[in-house]
């Protein structure tokens, strides 16, 4: 019987430490993962700003951009309006599935942008 109890306490010692390692490693991770998102939003916004390939500027205005368009709604507060990512992944690479009288381009259908530059693109709007 002690040895059971022996056993089952160096389990919790070891479900405990397991538990405070991931909680240490949290924002080392989160910190990584933070890093790897940055140069994605200088290349979304550069992407978005690009006359000729994003092109988002001609239609939205967007903070910091210059010359903007009043077609579509202003690009604020993006994340909250989207929080499922994918559904902007969605909205950028073919609205017209959404919406079929929209005058949004289908970045992706009609290969405006290529999936990874969607994605940029998208990195950049959920910081707006």
């Amino acid at each position: 019987m002690r040895m059971n109890f022996l056993a089952g306490q160096s389990r919790v010692r070891t479900t405990a430490l397991l538990v405070l390692l991931g909680l240490a490693g949290a924002p080392a991770i989160a910190q990584a993962q933070s890093a790897n998102v940055a140069p994605n939003v200088a290349e979304g916004q550069k992407l978005a700003f690009d006359r000729s390939k994003g092109n988002c500027l001609t239609c939205h205005d967007i903070k910091g951009g210059d010359l903007a368009g009043t077609i579509g709604p202003p690009l604020v507060d993006i994340k909250s309006k989207y929080p499922d990512r994918k559904e902007l992944v969605a909205i950028v690479s073919d609205e017209t599935k959404r919406n079929p009288t929209t005058v949004m381009p289908p970045f992706g259908r009609n290969h405006i942008l290529t999936e990874q530059e969607i994605s940029v693109v998208v990195d950049f709007l959920q910081t707006l």
